[in-house]
């Protein structure tokens, strides 16, 4: 998933998980705009969302009996 403009799935899950906490810089954020591809942006955004719920029942199973 390297993009030819040098934003790489790196960075695109580095952009995903400052966004998703909310902590995202505008020179970040505009530079996601301007040079990312949105497809890539979706997939992580996914991923990280699935990987967020499956954490929080994993904790949750392991809390209650």
């Amino acid at each position: 998933m390297k993009e030819d403009n040098g934003s790489g799935l790196k960075e695109v899950f580095k952009s995903v998980g400052a966004a998703f906490f909310g902590v995202q810089s505008s020179k970040n954020r505009e530079r996601d705009f301007s040079q990312g591809k949105i497809s890539h942006f979706i997939i992580v955004g996914v991923i990280s969302v699935a990987l967020f719920i499956g954490g929080l029942i994993a904790l949750v199973s392991l809390v209650l009996p």
